[in-house]
């Protein structure tokens, strides 16, 4: 789970193609059946019946919360999920990691079910279970065979709804967690991203590690855990999501009753809006931070703020980014690792929030190569600023952004969690039909209008590896 999870199936890629896109206590429990007792009646609606998809249907509870299911029949599995709207930057600077920490201590046992139980039950039937906190939402997911989805459905409802989070537990996870973040720290390819995250948004909350960091999990009590998850996990946070071989009325009669008398049964309320993209997160003037490291391989990071996820101009951003360092055939890549062997890994990517978004560039290579492959990446951003893409550039970046996007709606999870982020996130589904003709809408000059603006923003940079804090200074 957390950190190691960042690179389960569900969440983007930063290599890829860019995305498009009370108190707790026995009393709450009882007044949450007592009001709603399951009389209250739901909200449905079809929101598509895609022929590049299954029909999805939208349920909102009396609740607040939200159940979204696409119905795909050829399928014989079911990916089910639950999505809250909470992540790192919902955190306090001394809460740090609360959210990542709470990720860990909801599968150690609920007051149905031991941490044995849940694992076990779901293994038992050939179904995995996992979870992952980011920025912006955590994710707690199974996926099974259709057949076993009630099953799913009421172990993942009541450890999200209904963990007792045991102090016993609390210490252990500590413990699995400052592990966590000490094997984070022998990591240089992961750190470095986090590092240039810091350069650019400072002590903002979307500049800090997900994990938290020692000095912030070790005094971590179990009443501030149990604090943040009463006051945050609440029904109109919350997102369900469903893909695979399913009735969707079934699935919004196995989640009622899965949550049946726990705290996420509560009274009548609207579903929480998704986060607002103002104001705008404040950035950091471009800066240069090193982490010295005794390492085989230097990892950089070249990078400026980049827009929001719901800018229109996301899609542009996706064909600028294919172009430029999104596959084998991008400009980065052929100019430093293919013609000049510099380095074997080297890409851009571009990571968007809710108010807030990056664009940059990673290579790793041989320290003694550093300045080399910085001064051909600058050169090329600057080339793609000043001079653009050509016509047949931008039109490969568009078959990407497709050829990509469709290609990964190919099994249950990618379906489910498209489900979930659409909601979510952006407050609606597109359509897959609607993503495509956006995609080909986009222009030369927008892709190039873009490049200009973007690139040609001062840049901040990130390095780890064996260097001296000011070695860069001058650089």
């Amino acid at each position: 789970m957390s950190r190691a999870a960042l690179r389960a199936p569900f969440p983007p890629d930063r290599r890829g193609v860019a995305a498009f896109p009370v108190p707790a206590g026995a009393s709450h429990r009882a007044a949450g059946t007592a009001r709603s007792g399951g009389a209250s009646r739901a909200v449905t609606r079809t929101i598509s019946d895609d022929p590049l998809g299954g029909t999805v249907r939208r349920t909102v509870l009396p609740s607040g919360l939200r159940v979204l299911t696409e119905a795909i029949p050829a399928m014989r599995s079911v990916s089910f999920g639950i999505w809250v709207a909470v992540g790192s930057r919902d955190e306090t600077g001394p809460q740090a990691g609360a959210a990542h920490f709470l990720e860990h201590l909801l599968f150690k046992g609920t007051n149905k079910r031991s941490a044995l139980d849940i694992s076990s039950g779901i293994e038992a039937v050939g179904g995995e279970t996992n979870a992952f906190t980011t920025k912006e939402y955590t994710c707690y997911y199974a996926r099974v065979l259709d057949e076993d989805l009630p099953l799913a459905i009421d172990v993942m409802c009541d450890l999200v709804a209904d963990s007792v989070l045991d102090p016993a537990d609390v210490e252990t996870e500590r413990g699995v967690i400052l592990e966590e973040i000490a094997m984070h720290d022998d990591e240089p390819g992961d750190e470095v991203h986090d590092l240039f995250a810091r350069a650019v948004y400072g002590d903002h909350p979307l500049g800090r590690l997900i994990s938290g960091t020692e000095e912030t999990v070790t005094p971590m009590t179990r009443r501030q855990i149990q604090g943040f998850y009463r006051r945050r996990y609440t029904a109109p946070q919350i997102v369900i999501a469903a893909a695979g071989n399913l009735d969707h009325a079934a699935v919004v009669k196995l989640v009622r009753q899965a949550l049946r008398g726990t705290p996420l049964d509560t009274d009548p309320a609207s579903p929480a809006p998704h986060r607002s993209s103002t104001p705008a997160v404040r950035t950091k003037p471009a800066t240069t931070l090193v982490e010295p490291k005794e390492t085989e391989q230097a990892h950089v990071i070249l990078g400026c703020p980049g827009i929001d996820r719901l800018d229109d101009r996301r899609f542009a951003l996706g064909v600028l980014n294919n172009v430029l360092g999104g596959g084998m055939s991008s400009r980065l890549f052929q100019e430093i690792r293919e013609q000049r062997g510099l380095a074997y890994s080297v890409y851009s990517y571009a990571s968007q929030y809710a108010d807030s978004g990056l664009f940059a560039v990673y290579a790793g290579c041989a320290p003694g190569k550093v300045d080399e492959v910085l001064e051909l990446t600058r050169a090329e951003l600057a080339r793609v600023a000043a001079d653009g893409l050509t016509e047949a550039e931008v039109a490969r970046g568009k078959g990407m952004s497709k050829g990509s996007f469709v290609l990964g709606l190919e099994d249950t999870g990618s379906r489910m969690s498209r489900l979930a982020k659409g909601e979510l996130l952006y407050g609606d589904l597109m359509p897959v039909d609607e993503l495509l003709s956006r995609v080909d809408a986009v222009t030369v000059a927008d892709v190039n209008a873009l490049a200009a603006e973007l690139l040609g923003r001062p840049m901040s940079l990130a390095v780890v590896g064996p260097f001296g804090r000011d070695d860069f200074s001058t650089r």
